[in-house]
C-alpha cells in the first residue's frame, strides 16, 4: 500500500497542477481573444474539469497524509498546512466562483460584477497554484532525502 500511496501521490499532485494551470490559462486567453460565447463554453468546460481536479486533490491530500501517518513533522507538516489552505480556499472561493461565473456567462452577464468575481478567482487561483508548486517542489526534497 506504502508503495502505492509514493506514485499516486506526485502523479494526482501534477494533475492537479495541470487543471489549475488550463483552466486559469483558458480563462485568460478567452477574455483577451474570445468573444462572449468562447468565454461561456470555457467557463462551462471548467465546471466539467472540477471533476478531474477535486478528486486528485483528494486523492493528492489523503495519499499525503497516509504516507506520513497521524503526525507529520517537518516539510511533511508544512505541506500539510499547505493543503489546508488550498482546500479551503477551493471550497469558500474557486468552487463557487466557478459555478457563479459559468452561470453569468451562459447568460452573457459580462458585467462588472462578472470581471470582479473573475478577479477574485484569479487571485485565489494563481495562490493555489503558487502552492502546490511549492508542495511538489517540496515532495521532491522528501524523496531525495
Amino acid at each position: 500500500m506504502q508503495k502505492f500511496l509514493r506514485r499516486i501521490h506526485p502523479v494526482t499532485g501534477a494533475m492537479a497542477i495541470l487543471c489549475i494551470a488550463c483552466f486559469m490559462t483558458a480563462s485568460v486567453f478567452a477574455e483577451l481573444y474570445g468573444s462572449p460565447q468562447t468565454l461561456a463554453v470555457i467557463r462551462h468546460a471548467i465546471l466539467w474539469g472540477l471533476l478531474v481536479l477535486i478528486p486528485c486533490l483528494i486523492l493528492t491530500g489523503l495519499s499525503g497524509y497516509q504516507a506520513t501517518g497521524t503526525a507529520p513533522r517537518g516539510l511533511a507538516l508544512t505541506k500539510f498546512k499547505r493543503m489546508r489552505i488550498i482546500g479551503i480556499n477551493g471550497v469558500c472561493i474557486l468552487v463557487p466562483c466557478a459555478f457563479f461565473l459559468a452561470l453569468r456567462a451562459s447568460e452573457l452577464k459580462l458585467d462588472r460584477l462578472f470581471y470582479g468575481v473573475q478577479l477574485i478567482e484569479l487571485l485565489a487561483g494563481t495562490t493555489n497554484l503558487a502552492l502546490l508548486c511549492i508542495n511538489f517542489r517540496d515532495g521532491l526534497r522528501m524523496a531525495r532525502s
